[in-house]
């Protein structure tokens, strides 16, 4: 009985403690480590929160850029942080949901190592292609990838990346049979497909609206499953003739396991709102990245939902990284 009570006192004690420390959270600066090289749409997401999170938290929420393994670095440098509140990682599509089904190991386990805070934006796709490929829409797209199996090429940023993965299921899901053409970046990628070398990426907005304006490239689609507010006219692939279609090359907001409930109610409200303010809102916009906060319990579902669908693509593809 005695040491019951013992056990049961340990437990309220660190539970005020944890109380205690969220309430006075945070007392020093806050470190936001974004996975990916500065003046990329991640790097912007997390400039435009940190900006925000540091007016609103009081102290100064600094963006600490550590790029490589296609943001696998990063986001295990946020997991094994002490779960103080006092990091922060901007975690993506990419080594949360997809990384899990290519690579037999990995440093940390998203799962059982973060716990989402909210699902922040989407950096939105477009389809799009060489003015000299012979089609005007995404229906046409299809009938010619059918007629011409294996003689279309679409580039990517990289094996398994989020373009790449949106070129496997379209084929899947249009019954074409492109071929993959890897870059080490989505601009190389789009300098290719200017030249004619590829005809097809499926590249993010910020990448290809500059060469779309410019009458350079030709779009299709939006991969995503709504329409970009600043290309109303220009239809979601979904609708436009492939059925089921939808790729949200999506970042959200982590801390290390073990961080107190309380904190993260606190960054959810502060996220949540700093995402919801018009002049972020329009910063992000304006690089082809829409605002799309939700509560910590929509974002984990969520991540499970991704998991699972970027798991079968990547097994009924057979996509392979060195």
């Amino acid at each position: 009985m005695m040491q019951s009570k013992l056990v049961l006192c340990g437990v309220c004690a660190i539970a005020v403690v944890s109380a205690v420390h969220a309430q006075t959270w945070p007392a020093k600066p806050v470190r936001f480590i974004s996975p990916f090289a500065p003046g990329g749409g991640a790097d912007i997401t997390s400039r435009v929160i940190a900006q925000k999170l540091t007016e609103s938290l009081g102290h100064q929420v600094l963006v600490d850029n550590r790029g490589g393994a296609g943001g696998m670095i990063g986001v295990d440098l946020g997991a094994k942080a002490p779960p103080d509140g006092y990091t922060v990682v901007l975690g993506t599509i990419g080594p949360i949901s997809i990384n899990p089904s290519l690579y037999a190991k990995m440093p940390y386990d998203p799962v059982k190592d973060l716990i989402p805070v909210t699902l922040a934006a989407d950096a939105l796709n477009v389809l799009v292609v060489h003015p000299a490929l012979p089609v005007k829409n995404v229906k046409e797209m299809v009938a010619l990838g059918r007629a011409r199996p294996n003689e279309l090429f679409f580039g990517s940023s990289g094996p398994g990346a989020t373009d790449h993965l949106a070129g496997e299921l379209f084929n899947m899901l249009a019954g074409t049979k492109m071929v993959h053409v890897p870059y080490k970046g989505g601009a190389p990628a789009m300098l290719d497909l200017m030249a004619g070398n590829v005809q097809i990426i499926f590249s993010t907005v910020s990448t290809a609206i500059g060469q779309i304006k410019g009458g350079k490239i030709r779009a299709l689609g939006m991969t995503g499953v709504k329409r970009f507010v600043l290309m109303p006219e220009l239809p979601t692939i979904a609708e436009a003739g492939v059925p089921g279609f939808a790729v949200n090359n999506w970042y959200g907001i982590f801390v290390p396991a073990g961080t107190s409930k309380e904190i993260v109610a606190r960054l959810n409200t502060e996220v949540v709102k700093a995402l919801h303010m018009p002049d972020a809102k329009q910063r992000l916009l304006e690089s082809g990245i829409e605002a799309t906060p939700s509560t910590p319990e929509q974002f984990a579902a969520y991540i499970q939902s991704e998991t699972k669908k970027w798991a079968k693509v990547v097994k009924d593809a057979n996509v392979k990284v060195e």
